[in-house]
């Protein structure tokens, strides 16, 4: 990242006396990041499916009578089957994430992976055959490499490599700016 040793205008000063503060923020904003978590642990998303329920039902019943010592300790009872529940799926879950990458490395990166006469015909301006996996090594700050992930993208399900390529991709186009009215 350069940052620029240029003077802001001073009109935009006279506007915002916190102007140099808010440059140097945005000059050190981070890119976005995503998260693909991956959980093969059925029956621990089950348990913890079911826990939920049981904490939605008895929450139900509570409201009914808040001050019952009864709901109290069964709702307290409850909430820690559900975090008990949560903890086994996180143990179980795999989570990978990705960064977006600067724009002129994603550019380069598309440029390396051209598209085919065939596709560019139908209108793609890279081949999403081989740029799936470079982008999905390139965002990757777990280092997953690119045979790791055109391996990934061979051999899971179809909509599980669809996930992966998605969270690589998406993580391209995530905006955190909010354009306001005005």
């Amino acid at each position: 990242m350069t940052t620029s040793t240029i003077e802001p205008p001073a009109d935009a000063v006279a506007k915002d006396a916190h102007w140099a503060a808010k440059l140097e923020r945005l000059r050190n904003r981070t890119r976005p990041t995503l998260t693909l978590r991956i959980c093969d642990d059925q029956a621990a998303k089950d348990a913890l499916a079911t826990a939920q329920y049981a904490e939605r039902r008895i929450k139900e019943t509570a409201a009914a009578d808040p001050d019952s010592p009864e709901s109290k300790k069964a709702l307290r009872t409850a909430e820690a089957e559900v975090k008990k529940a949560q903890a086994a799926v996180d143990e179980a879950t795999i989570t990978l994430t990705f960064q977006a990458l600067e724009r002129t490395a994603l550019t380069e990166l598309k440029k390396q992976h051209p598209a085919t006469e065939e596709q560019a015909e139908d209108g793609y301006e890279f081949n999403p055959d081989t740029l799936g996996p470079a982008l999905v090594a390139a965002s990757s700050v777990d280092g997953l490499t690119e045979d790791d992930a055109r391996l990934f993208l061979e051999t899971w399900s179809d909509a599980e490599a669809e996930a992966l390529l998605a969270a690589a991709f998406n993580v391209q186009a995530e905006s955190r700016l909010d354009l306001g009215k005005g």
